[in-house]
């Protein structure tokens, strides 16, 4: 089989999103809606681009980046954190997904393409993108920031909710209705799930003896192996590869090896996820746009309504100000890798074809607006936060107070009577000094 045109263009579209990639570095957007564009310009659908290209070519290699993103995503989770600081995670993390998720449901009912759509669009607008906000906090030097452990808290139990939450979603979308085989799928996505999690948590140290060797190329080989057999056990199970990569994830971080393991794969992830984004720009149709359009909007705005009262929820649960809960708003609303996730699970459960143009939309907005305000949060912050400035109080006349002493003095003698009548006449020498006018005060005024 000859392949030259194929490479000769595909070569092409990878140059030309370094270039926008650079461009869009200029204004702080992350990669993820560069290589959508990227592959929406040479999608079928759009006849933009001089080059012919199908998304077939790629679609393995597309898999291949849908399994690294979820590898990397189990890589990173940090166990002791979540197990030593559980409680306040589970509420900080768990508010802040409840009311995603439950706005997002009820929005998803509302838009009317079905219950098992509605589930899959909850999803999208309920989780943030890991790697978006990662990428963020980084290049905003926001590290060091108070409210950084809170975001990162919040993503620690999202990557919890992921595999539990795509655990159901993919027996809901296997079209199964008798009772019997749902329960049975449900059992052994969760008995996958409590088994896997298990050996991350108290099998770490067996897992990493089979790491033992100094050869870099026999140990990429291996955990790159391990994260697509165990993508393909999950395909099998019923619990989707993304889960299963995500797994397999969890437990080769729990290694003393992970450190190791994380800088060879975030290269690898950052090839072949560039491969699963712009697969899904290839298949998106710019002609389904309008048809949704309107719900991409609501959903927008709902997206930033709620996590602006989530980040200030969360924030005033740890013990911090509105700027945090501004800041963490702002990057937390980042939605990408997930939703597409979601939106590819969808098409092949043959879910309805407006999920994709929907899922592309989005994405494509929100990854371009949240870092763009991300970038901005502070300013945002301080203009909304901004005290009005206290009404300075009137310096008095240096020569009105000399004419009070001067009068106080001069009645000090005398009776109470005469004494509250001085008092009055004090208020009206003020009265007509302030207003800068000769006529005092009448009685009838107060």
């Amino acid at each position: 089989m000859h392949f030259g045109p194929e490479l000769i263009t595909l070569g092409i579209l990878l140059i030309v999103a370094y270039a926008l990639g650079r461009l869009g570095k200029m204004v702080g957007l992350p990669t993820i809606p560069i290589y959508m564009i990227v592959g929406l310009l040479a999608s079928p659908h759009t006849g933009w681009f001089p080059l012919n290209f199908e998304n077939h070519y790629i679609e393995l290699i597309a898999v291949f980046g849908l399994i690294m993103l979820l590898f990397n995503l189990g890589l990173e989770f940090d166990q002791d954190e979540f197990f030593g600081n559980a409680g306040k995670l589970l509420i900080s993390g768990g508010s802040y997904i409840v009311l995603n998720m439950g706005a997002g449901l009820l929005f998803g009912f509302m838009v009317g393409w079905g219950p098992r759509e509605a589930l899959v669009i909850a999803g999208m607008t309920a989780t943030s993108s890991s790697a978006i906000v990662t990428k963020l906090l980084i290049e905003l030097k926001r590290l060091p920031n108070r409210e950084t452990p809170m975001i990162l808290g919040v993503t620690v139990v999202e990557d919890i909710f992921i595999a539990i939450y795509l655990a159901i979603v993919s027996v809901v979308l296997s079209g199964e209705t008798d009772i019997g085989p749902i329960l049975m799928k449900l059992g052994i996505a969760f008995t996958f799930l409590v088994i896997m999690f298990s050996v991350a948590r108290w099998g770490g140290k067996f897992v990493g003896r089979i790491f033992r060797t100094k050869d870099d190329e026999l140990f990429t080989i291996l955990f790159f192996g391990l994260a697509v057999m165990f993508g393909g056990i999950g395909e099998v199970l019923g619990v989707t590869d993304a889960i299963g990569a995500f797994l397999i994830g969890l437990v080769l971080g729990a290694t003393r090896y992970r450190n190791k393991i994380e800088h060879i794969a975030l290269p690898l992830r950052d090839v072949f996820g560039a491969f699963f984004f712009l697969n899904f720009g290839l298949a998106m149709d710019v002609g389904a746009f309008p048809s949704v359009l309107l719900p991409v909007v609501i959903a927008i705005v709902m997206t930033i309504i709620l996590n602006v009262a989530a980040g200030q929820f969360v924030a005033r649960i740890n013990g911090l100000g509105v700027q945090a809960g501004i800041n963490a708003a702002v990057i937390l609303q980042n939605r990408g890798e997930f939703a597409l996730i979601l939106a590819t699970l969808s098409v092949g459960a043959g879910l309805d074809e407006r999920i994709t143009p929907f899922a592309g939309l989005y994405v494509l907005v929100m990854s371009i607006i949240g870092p763009l305000l991300a970038a901005n949060s502070e300013k945002i912050g301080a203009r909304i936060i901004r005290k009005k400035p206290e009404k300075q109080r009137r310096e008095r006349d240096p020569m009105l107070d000399e004419e009070i002493a001067l009068m106080e003095a001069a009645t000090s003698g005398l009776s109470t009577s005469h004494t509250d009548e001085t008092a009055e006449a004090v208020e009206r020498l003020i009265d007509v000094k302030d207003n800068g006018s000769d006529t005092p005060r009448s009685k009838d005024d107060d």
